[in-house]
């Protein structure tokens, strides 16, 4: 019994100067969800050493020139954030003006404060951890991920932890509901956690590896078919000639992971990765769906499937649905109250990492004075009251160009679409649960999913086998007037070119 495909070879390798950055990338990967999400300075600082150490080396053979480009874009990022982070810490910026705050504070106090461009001194410096990471975990996931067999071992990495920590989190649920593993758990006692704090953040992060084991099991069970388009009326009586050994470990990880992402009991989380697999499963099946009404037939299918999964697995949610909706209204209030502190910093921010100590004068009246709010339940505003909209906005140019380029891979390639598939709709689910919440701000998540996101970006493009078979093709079919070449190659060319 066994989860990969029996053509995976794991341990058959031969050295090369790009196993150290691929075996600590997936080491990443894997264990950066286990610190209870990675939130502390301490897992955030461990992982960006070893990402750090990944990247000096990172291989480089199988970079083309469209990833030099992607690499290039992410150089931007990087530069912008270095300039945001300058003026923000230095004691002379160069354009950013001083926070008001602190002339008020050398007022009242009576004795000269030197000014700052953040409300808080050095907060900038001490926040760039959770960032540096993702650009290094994506970083890592373009170089890596250029060779396909590196990029497809990755994917399975991320399922089988993903896996994992769902078992974990039911079986620690069922046995004891107040831990979480060695710490005693103070929240969400009602819910199922993994080795995350929140239960939110779980629910993406098991709805995401769900949406990557929908996708391999589909892929398995299609490339076992005959080639031909799928005939719906003899689905059943082909998926019955696949062995059960073959395809059930992979089905009881999905269901594992469907059962973790229900038992979170976060609306949001489980809405948003139902309709990721739904629209999942609809792309890769797009070329067999009947041609005009298959893909509304296909979503029409997967809504009624997710319902039906909703009320059988997840009765709490759909209560929760039912009594508080998509979003309470403290959310609400507070996403108001970080605009108004967007529009009195619009620039700069009030400095990186410094929401909590920004938000108490803007606090709405409408919102419980229960609790502290650490996080404006938004990264899109977080980020934009935090660094300004300029630097904000370039953050969003950057995520609508990975959208189109992974579009374009899974759109445009013949092979190992599923890379791309399961990048854009892990990357569009984050996204949008990130706009309700703060997903992309737990490095537990943010971090192997980043890295998925190079990989698919890698592989939304030809690669060398590829492009070398697709040359190697055309010239056998411009030599097959000639004698000497036809008598050369008869038929293996044509075979090779139509496995691209």
């Amino acid at each position: 019994m066994r989860l990969w495909p029996p053509n995976m070879i794991w341990f058959r390798i031969r050295w090369s100067w790009s196993l150290p950055a691929t075996f600590v990338l997936f080491f990443v990967v894997a264990g950066a969800p286990f610190p209870f999400g990675s939130t502390n300075d301490l897992s955030i600082a461990f992982w960006c050493l070893c990402l750090g150490i990944a990247v000096i080396f990172a291989p480089t053979r199988d970079l083309r020139r469209p990833h030099l480009w992607l690499l290039a874009g992410i150089g931007v990022i990087v530069v912008a954030y270095a300039f945001v982070l300058h003026e923000q810490l230095s004691d002379h910026p160069w354009v950013a003006p001083f926070q008001p705050i602190w002339k008020q504070a050398s007022d009242l106090l009576g004795v000269p404060i030197a000014p700052s461009a953040s409300i808080v001194k050095n907060e900038a410096f001490f926040a760039l951890g959770a960032p540096l990471a993702n650009i290094l975990a994506i970083v890592l996931g373009i170089t890596v991920g250029a060779n396909r067999d590196r990029a497809r071992r990755m994917l399975w990495v991320i399922a089988i932890s993903g896996a994992a920590y769902a078992l974990y989190g039911v079986l620690s649920f069922l046995i004891e509901p107040t831990m979480i593993l060695w710490r005693d758990k103070t929240a969400y006692l009602g819910s199922v956690t993994g080795t995350f704090i929140n239960r939110n953040t779980a629910a993406a992060y098991f709805g995401s590896c769900a949406v990557i084991w929908m996708l391999l099991i589909l892929e398995d069970v299609r490339r076992r078919l005959p080639e031909r388009h799928i005939e719906w009326k003899r689905l059943s009586l082909d998926v019955r000639t696949i062995p059960p050994k073959e395809i059930l470990p992979q089905l009881g990880c999905l269901l594992i992971c469907l059962m973790a992402m229900f038992m979170t009991t976060s609306r949001a989380g489980v809405g948003l990765s139902l309709l990721a697999m739904i629209v999942a499963f609809t792309l890769f099946l797009r070329k067999d769906l009947p041609p005009r009404t298959g893909v509304w037939i296909s979503l029409g299918s997967g809504l009624a499937v997710a319902l039906g999964l909703l009320q059988l697995l997840g009765g709490r949610v759909s209560s929760r649905f039912d009594s508080q909706g998509l979003v309470d209204e403290g959310r609400i209030e507070a996403w108001k109250s970080t605009l108004r502190i967007i529009g009195d910093n619009p620039w700069f921010g009030t400095g990186m990492g410094t929401f909590q100590w920004a938000f108490p004068p803007y606090r709405s009246p409408n919102i419980s004075i229960r609790g502290i709010w650490d996080a404006a339940h938004s990264t899109p505003l977080e980020l934009a009251s935090e660094v300004g909209i300029p630097m904000a906005l370039l953050v969003a140019l950057a995520w609508a160009i990975m959208l189109l380029v992974l579009a374009r891979g899974v759109f445009g390639r013949r092979r190992d679409a599923i890379i791309p598939l399961a990048a854009v709709a892990t990357a569009t689910l984050s996204l949008l649960h990130s706009c309700l919440d703060f997903t992309l701000q737990v490095p537990g998540y943010s971090i192997p999913f980043f890295a998925l996101f190079g990989a698919g970006l890698a592989q939304s493009f030809r690669s060398k086998e590829g492009r070398a078979m697709a040359e190697a093709g055309a010239t056998s079919r411009r030599g097959e007037g000639h004698p000497t070449t036809a008598d050369a190659a008869p038929s293996r060319v044509p075979q090779f070119h139509k496995s691209v």
